[in-house]
């Protein structure tokens, strides 16, 4: 244990890791803070928290499943018909005629979020949700439910990623070493997010047009979802890329409005 906590691969490996489940955690923290929102005020921090740390606790539990999960990507539940293949991408059409467990957790929960992005954006725009009663309803069990289906998925690809970025880290004597790794790595993450949780549900609350950019990076999230279910592939990095110049933008603007209150308050 000693050479563990003392080897700079081991800690360079645990911050990389860290920092990619940091950015991985975004679409969730986003989710958590969203959700929270139709909660009693006195409830949302509660709700925030249970939402993070229970997604925490599905990815450790997930983690130390790894034989399963090793084989999960590549166990076909069932085979398409050929009717499909002309969708299917040329080179690799496996991706899309066999289909595996990953494959429908991934599609179901994008869509899960695309009918939920929808949803929201619908109740900020219309306000209907609010008018007919009168506030804030949604229990916090209805919400926690919630917010534990999407975990199941947003927990999936994040071990995912993990397994496979520390799967030849050190050998094959290196499994607890590596297990380790992905462990502190998702701990850290959480605590980070929980510790951004508050933060960023409060400058949704306060700015509504950077509650509508982040409703529209779930639908973002929900559509990559769908397409990885289905086997094409988008990159996370232009997702991440798009919401955060989006978010830069939106920064400027409140910036500006800022400035134009103050002059006219001055």
């Amino acid at each position: 244990m000693l050479e563990v906590l003392t080897s700079p691969a081991v800690w360079m490996s645990l911050l990389t890791l860290t920092f990619l489940e940091v950015v991985l955690g975004v679409d969730n923290v986003v989710f958590v803070s969203v959700a929270s929102q139709r909660l009693k005020p006195e409830e949302q921090t509660k709700g925030r928290d249970i939402g993070i740390w229970s997604g925490a606790m599905m990815r450790i539990v997930l983690l130390f499943a790894l034989v399963w999960l090793t084989g999960l990507t590549h166990a076909t539940l069932f085979t398409l018909p050929e009717m499909f293949a002309g969708f299917a991408d040329s080179e690799h059409p496996e991706r899309l005629m066999q289909v595996t467990l990953e494959d429908i957790i991934l599609f179901f929960g994008g869509l899960f979020l695309l009918w939920k992005g929808t949803e929201e954006i619908h109740t900020t725009i219309e306000g209907h949700h609010e008018k007919d009663s009168g506030g804030k309803t949604s229990t916090l069990t209805m919400v926690v439910i919630q917010m534990t289906a999407i975990n199941v998925v947003f927990s999936l690809d994040s071990v995912l990623t993990a397994v496979g970025m520390t799967q030849e880290f050190g050998g094959p004597d290196a499994a607890g070493t590596r297990l380790f790794i992905m462990v502190s790595a998702v701990v850290i993450s959480t605590v980070i997010m929980v510790a951004s949780a508050t933060r960023v549900a409060s400058f949704l609350e306060r700015h509504a047009t950077a509650k509508m950019l982040a409703l529209s990076f779930i639908l973002l999230v929900g559509v990559a979802l769908v397409a990885d279910g289905l086997g094409f592939h988008i990159p996370r990095g232009y997702l991440y890329f798009a919401i955060a110049f989006s978010l830069f933008v939106e920064v400027l603007n409140i910036l500006a409005r800022g400035r134009r209150k103050a002059k006219v308050g001055g």
